[in-house]
């Protein structure tokens, strides 16, 4: 039986489980996870991911194929088709996908510390017992994904919301959110390089040992690394593109940039 979902900003009161879903899926779009192109997972991974059933998810696939997000083939993986006005203007947090984006590397790292540090020092004292089973879950379907940096990062950003939203402040969840999307297009780089997925699921397993200690302070220590590790592998990417321009979340790549992701 599948875990109820956490309140996460997606979810609008009075929405059916279809409708989170589909909205997810079209933030996993507008933040960069997802791109035009992009096989989605199986219906069967996608509710282990997202910890719903998979009556709900082929739903929510449905929907997107009817709005021409997703194009859904016979025989063939379903895959991102499009993306429309309603994805490229998406709320991830407090803003829109490309905003944060406009600040240095450096500027974000040091919100990250200052601001998601406290957050989730916070939600260690109000997670929930279902919010830690989530959790526990969301471990093991990111070790399925342990090959796939796309599959991988659609975890572990299940994973990092469960947690900010336990937080008992929904803005600065919000504006957390948003520093955790920036340059989500990097990570997807970033992630593909070998170990990369490893450490962050090691990563992971320490911040989830201290929520179970419901220890504040253990737990932003463990976050306070694994931002860093975020931003020394951004940086890398970062200096790897030269002088390049980041392209925005939302935005799908074109031509010889597409080839080089």
């Amino acid at each position: 039986m599948a875990v109820p979902l956490s309140p996460l900003h997606e979810v609008i009161h009075k929405q059916t489980a279809k409708e989170m879903i589909r909205d997810k899926i079209v933030s996993l779009i507008a933040s960069g996870i997802l791109q035009v192109g992009d096989e989605l997972p199986s219906e069967r991974e996608l509710a282990t991911m997202l910890m719903v059933s998979r009556e709900t998810v082929r739903g929510a696939v449905q929907r997107l194929a009817g709005e021409g997000i997703v194009q859904v083939s016979q025989g063939a993986r379903t895959r991102i088709a499009n993306v429309n006005v309603d994805v490229g203007t998406q709320r991830i947090g407090v803003t829109s996908p490309t905003s944060i984006n406009g600040y240095s590397l450096d500027a974000v790292h040091a919100a990250r510390l200052l601001v998601e540090t406290a957050v989730v020092a916070d939600a260690a004292l109000y997670l929930s017992a279902d919010d830690i089973r989530r959790l526990e879950d969301s471990l093991k379907a990111q070790e399925l994904a342990f090959a796939d940096p796309v599959r991988f990062l659609i975890c572990d950003r299940e994973f990092h919301l469960t947690i900010y939203y336990a937080s008992r402040n929904r803005l600065l969840a919000d504006f957390v959110v948003d520093l955790y999307t920036y340059m989500l297009d990097h990570r997807r780089i970033a992630m593909g390089k070998p170990g990369a997925i490893g450490k962050s699921l090691e990563d992971h397993r320490f911040i989830v040992n201290a929520l179970k200690m419901r220890n504040p302070q253990a737990v932003s220590a463990a976050f306070a690394n694994h931002i860093l590790r975020i931003h020394d592998t951004s940086r890398a990417v970062d200096a790897t593109a030269g002088t390049k321009t980041p392209r925005p979340a939302g935005v799908p790549p074109q031509g010889d940039e597409k080839e080089a992701v």
